[in-house]
């Protein structure tokens, strides 16, 4: 499993902002779109491309178009919208499929509730869209259901990362067939006794959409 950590200082100082717990929800909202468009360049490095000919007003040269198949960007409901625009502003033309899943805030392990989804992903590049890598539960998941439906490869985009979550992640992808990437701006100090990443943003889908 390969992590990246954007390092650059568009990157920490919109961070810095959606760390502030005085930052509202829409400032929170569009801060969190610009940093997960951000993210989303240092993700799409390894895009899939094909040749393609063609003319400019001067003279013929040659350029590259998106491979097929498309990629499919994934974001896990309900705090992976908040990420969905940002993501798809720089890849217009990926697919997006939605993975519903939800925490059981006493025993931390994911469920998943929603899945639309193409049945057959071989070949495909898939990025998944999820604000928190925590516990690693839900990507851990997330990950696995898109192997088995024949993702080729994945990348996870996080706001932030703990470094409990990075490590389970390594541990139940170990033999896993896909080659797997995270994205994230930020390697937190750990996870407290509630699951939360210390420091942290605090719920990233409250502070997006409210507390529901």
């Amino acid at each position: 499993m390969r992590i990246h950590v954007a390092d650059h200082p568009l990157i920490a100082h919109k961070l810095t902002t959606l760390r502030d717990r005085q930052t509202d929800s829409p400032t929170f909202r569009r801060l969190a779109d610009e940093l997960v468009t951000l993210l989303a360049y240092e993700a799409t490095r390894d895009v899939r491309v094909s040749p393609v000919e063609l003319e400019t007003p001067v003279s013929a040269t040659q350029g590259v178009r998106l491979a097929s198949p498309k990629p499919l960007v994934v974001p896990i409901l309900r705090a992976g919208l908040g990420m969905l625009d940002g993501m798809v502003r720089l890849l217009p033309t990926a697919e997006v499929g939605f993975l519903g899943m939800v925490r059981d805030e006493g025993t931390l392990t994911p469920s998943t509730y929603a899945t639309r989804m193409p049945d057959d992903l071989a070949g495909r590049q898939c990025y998944v869209l999820d604000p928190m890598l925590a516990t690693g539960g839900t990507l851990i998941a997330a990950v696995k259901l898109l192997a088995e439906r024949g993702a080729d490869d994945v990348t996870a985009i996080c706001l932030l990362a703990a470094p409990e979550g990075i490590a389970a992640m390594e541990k139940s992808l170990g033999d896993c067939r896909v080659p797997v990437t995270i994205v994230t701006a930020a390697i937190d100090e750990r996870l407290n006794e509630q699951g939360y990443i210390v420091p942290g943003l605090g719920d990233a889908g409250d502070r997006l959409y409210g507390v529901v």
